[in-house]
């Protein structure tokens, strides 16, 4: 399993750089088709028939912010039990299955959703959909299971964080940002509450949130539409639906009133960092066209090698050995634009981190010109391109929209939405969002620079 809430940052800006392949259509033609189960089960279909396989994806509406107070990790534990035998099949043999193929299967946990996914050839979907609806309930809990991954989740935990100087900033600085929000929680979860996780927690999990009810099926790949629906009838069909679900309401964010800093300081690290937080808005929460402006924002100030910062830093002055910005629209509630550095040679790191503010302050005074802004944009079209030559990005691209309250359409319409994004809302965001005074920044520093 993919071990979750490590390179979550980078997983989630998949999710952001997915959507800029957002299309009516599949790569090949095939429309886009959506439709409900009788369970409520939600199924999208990506039709591409280019090549003899398929993605087959089932997102849980359910990830750690969701996780009851107390029971950080049960989440991503969770992600782990669902390997575990069933009361049709022996643990490991859904993975058997698949290797035997040739295909592959893994599965991830996000603060939003949990996922599992496996790419095969077409002729063994409903063989996948077999397994995985017979997981969805029928999974064989005990004590001695939940022991035994409990503590592979707490060796991944002391690999992951605990002995990763970034990890463990990451979290402090996550902890910091977030000062009511559940995002402020490690996905992987804390390790004093990972330890007392127990089996009937994890009935309660599993019996509350792995229900047709609760999950959205994404199948991409050369597949026909209405054989796939045939297929879910015939295996997520016949599970029965669960309770109706309260609504996915959590802790509001605060105003946020200070500026405020975590430094770590490790005899491990050679080369420093930083980098600087702001809450704000997600697709799901802002206000129309603020999340594509933040979008573009990020791309202009720190995206890619052709970014303000890149080339100011890296390439002009010299002073950066990488600087950059990204903003993770794909999430449930508010999420987080940040900028990062690291300083070159003999440069220090208070200069990268005061380069990374003027050129913000720049962009906050002056704008962008209109054709950086297109060419923006322009980037943002080419990537649709390579976004859909890849079946799993599509999968993904669905699944996380639709896993934090998006729906198709949302997904469709992304393209044409940011065509309209115009240089005085990227003006606006920065200005209304990008606040030093309302900002956390996390320091990584090598031991000798401690006190500096």
């Amino acid at each position: 399993m993919t071990p979750t809430g490590i390179g979550l940052r980078a997983a989630l800006l998949v999710g952001t750089l997915a959507l800029a392949a957002a299309s009516a259509r599949a790569a090949d033609g095939g429309a886009v088709k959506d439709f409900l189960l009788d369970n409520g089960m939600e199924v999208v279909v990506i039709p591409d028939h280019r090549a003899p396989i398929v993605t087959h994806m089932v997102w849980y509406k359910i990830g750690s912010a969701d996780e009851p107070p107390g029971k950080s990790g049960i989440a991503h534990f969770f992600e782990h039990l669902m390997f575990k035998a069933t009361t049709h099949h022996a643990a490991g043999e859904f993975d058997r299955a698949v290797a035997e193929i040739g295909g592959s299967n893994n599965a991830f946990t996000s603060y939003d959703y949990t996922a599992f996914h496996e790419t095969v050839p077409p002729s063994a979907l409903e063989e996948m959909m077999s397994f995985e609806a017979d997981r969805m309930r029928n999974l064989i809990l005990t004590d001695d299971v939940i022991k035994t991954e409990r503590d592979v989740i707490l060796e991944e935990r002391r690999s992951r964080i605990d002995s990763n100087p970034q990890a463990v900033l990451d979290e402090e600085v996550d902890a910091t940002l977030w000062q009511n929000q559940p995002y402020r929680i490690p996905v992987i979860g804390w390790l004093q509450e990972m330890e007392e996780l127990n089996r009937p927690d994890a009935k309660a999990f599993y019996d509350a949130y792995y229900r047709p009810n609760n999950a959205v099926l994404v199948v991409a790949g050369d597949v026909d539409p209405d054989t796939v629906k045939a297929m879910a009838e015939r295996t997520y069909g016949k599970v029965a639906r669960g309770p109706d679900l309260r609504p996915r309401i959590r802790p509001v964010e605060p105003e946020q009133n200070t500026k405020r800093t975590v430094t770590l300081t490790d005899a491990r690290v050679s080369v420093p960092n930083f980098s600087t937080q702001w809450v704000v808005p997600s697709y799901h929460t802002a206000k129309p066209g603020e999340a594509e402006a933040l979008d573009l924002l990020a791309e202009i100030l720190g995206g890619d090698n052709r970014s303000r910062l890149y080339q100011q830093l890296v390439v002009k002055q010299g002073i950066a050995s990488e600087a950059g910005a990204y903003f993770q629209g794909t999430m449930l509630d508010a999420t987080n634009f940040t900028v990062y550095g690291a300083p070159r040679g003999d440069a220090k790191l208070a200069d990268v981190e005061a380069a990374v503010d003027a050129e913000i302050a720049r962009i906050v005074k002056d704008g962008v010109s209109d054709d950086e802004l297109e060419r923006a944009k322009t980037r943002y079209v080419r990537s649709m391109i390579f976004a859909r030559d890849k079946q799993e990005d599509m999968a993904n691209m669905y699944g996380s929209t639709l896993a934090t309250g998006g729906n198709v359409k949302d997904v469709q319409e992304w393209p044409d939405r940011i065509r309209k994004v115009t240089a005085d809302e990227v003006k606006a965001v920065a200005a209304r969002y990008l606040v030093l005074d309302r900002s956390t920044t996390g320091y990584l520093l090598p031991q000798q620079q401690a006190g500096n």
